[in-house]
């Protein structure tokens, strides 16, 4: 745990008591605050008394009356759609808000570091898709090269929860767009950018909001060096405010759709090969073809991303590559689960939204599709470019028959419930096909996470592979 100093003898307000808000308060009392807690939910409100923290209705009138600070778990609006009533009354009292991102880099900033001949860094990630494998693979590359790190954030343990970092530590942080919007204090030595694609954009008041929200990350001091994939507009527009010059090798340019011109530093995967140019000169390359842990265009993205920043911290292009080779992948994540009988089984459950989904289906040349659940803002457009890999579609969720409709040409067929979906795609799958969960939706018509959907996907394979 990381004690959280400053606030000594006063009260702060925590408002939402998940895995942030009471390693916040635990941080907070372990630096001699007085946390007064609240979360609309009986059962979290419980599990905060068991730890014998006092709860204080945030709601009622006069609830922020000597409170220094309200911190705020990432799942409350505080502006978009509407602020919550108790956030709303924390800004009409003029109590400042955070969360528990800004409580740490806060903490680290005043931590004494003279002790150490090399003091921590933190590469804090962000982006639509990708961050967590780009977090994951970044973590593994150090722990490979026998760097000491940690890896936390919107994966893993809440940064709070970490462990005080020691001599030329590396945290590794995984950071969604609630938690830059909000954070005070937003200080890592590399910032990485992955992509931009519509999502959360009830809670960000629009796409501008959305990514406004992500260049915060980018803004607040600003990193020592930042890492950017460039294959949208809003990548290119942001590298393009970080760097002061072509040549500015502050700025690293990711991309996954070839060459990137110009004199500066660049990293780039064509046709599956990653490619290391500085000052117009290619310097290294790295065939990801053959890096199980990483299949498909949108992971090589991930695997640039992560080789740009861990060459910003020094590890050389060998130790990176025979690393990758060793990258497991993620859960859910494009995770090939089972092969059997010539037919690949991948779970990506992690794909919420059609643009994640669209980068899944890009990956395999002929897929037994299973897809539906919670339609998300933005619609399904962003899947017609690949719908042609697709050979049969299998619809999930409550309304999978609207959901189906949607999907133009494609043969689909309406399962509504997972394990019709893979029994009836178990049954059609030929060899060399590919039979791929990658929904583009959300989960919570039928469960209440995209882990506990890429579960019951693999206990249903697992049923049904097993009985042979």
């Amino acid at each position: 745990m990381i004690p959280v100093g400053g606030f000594a003898g006063q009260r702060v307000a925590i408002l939402g008591l998940g895995r942030s808000g009471l390693s916040a308060a635990r941080s907070l009392a372990a630096g001699g605050a007085a946390p007064r807690l609240w979360d609309d939910r009986p059962e979290a409100r419980a599990a905060a008394e068991a730890e014998g923290f006092a709860l204080h209705d945030l709601s009622r009138p006069g609830a922020f009356e000597g409170v220094a600070r309200l911190i705020l778990s990432p799942g409350i609006p505080h502006l978009y759609p509407a602020p919550h009533p108790a956030v709303a009354a924390a800004q009409a009292a003029g109590v400042p808000v955070d969360n528990d991102v800004g409580l740490f880099f806060a903490a680290l900033g005043a931590g004494d570091w003279v002790r150490f001949d090399a003091p921590p860094r933190v590469v804090a990630i962000t982006g639509s898709n990708g961050k967590s494998t780009t977090s994951a693979l970044l973590h593994h590359v150090l722990r490979d090269a026998g760097r000491p790190a940690q890896l936390a954030g919107n994966i893993g343990r809440g940064v709070l929860d970490l462990d005080p970092p020691g001599e030329a530590e590396v945290i590794v942080l995984e950071l969604s767009s609630y938690q830059t919007e909000l954070a005070r204090a937003l200080t890592p030595d590399v910032a990485v950018f992955t992509n931009l694609t519509p999502d959360h954009l009830d809670r960000h008041g629009g796409l501008g909001g959305y990514f406004a929200a992500k260049r915060r990350l980018f803004a607040e001091g600003g990193p020592d060096r930042a890492v950017i994939g460039v294959d949208e507009p809003e990548g290119r527009f942001l590298a393009g405010q970080l760097a002061e010059a072509p040549s500015d090798d502050r700025v690293i340019r990711v991309s996954a759709e070839g060459r990137i011109g110009g004199a500066g530093w660049s990293v780039v995967a064509r046709k599956g090969v990653l490619s290391e140019w500085r000052r117009g000169r290619q310097v290294a390359s790295i065939d990801l073809r053959g890096v199980k842990g990483l299949p498909g265009a949108h992971n090589h993205q991930n695997g640039c991303a992560a080789y740009a920043a861990a060459r910003a911290l020094g590890l050389g292009p060998k130790l990176i590559e025979r690393a990758l080779h060793g990258f497991k992948g993620l859960p859910h994540r494009s995770q090939v689960v089972a092969e059997a009988g010539g037919v690949t089984f991948v779970n990506d459950s992690k794909a919420t939204n059609a643009a994640s989904a669209a980068r899944a289906l890009a990956a395999f040349p002929r897929i037994r599709w299973i897809c539906g659940g919670l339609e998300k803002e933005g619609g399904l457009e962003a899947l017609a470019p690949h719908l042609d890999h697709v050979a049969r579609a299998y619809v999930i969720g409550r309304e999978a028959q609207g959901f189906a409709l949607k999907l133009g040409a494609v043969e689909a067929e309406v399962c509504t419930t997972m394990a019709r979906a893979v029994a009836r795609a178990v049954e059609d799958a030929r060899p060399g096909e590919t039979v791929l969960l990658a929904p583009a939706a959300a989960s919570f018509d039928q469960y209440d996470s995209f882990e506990r959907r890429g579960e019951d996907f693999v206990a249903e394979l697992r049923a049904r592979l097993g009985a042979g």
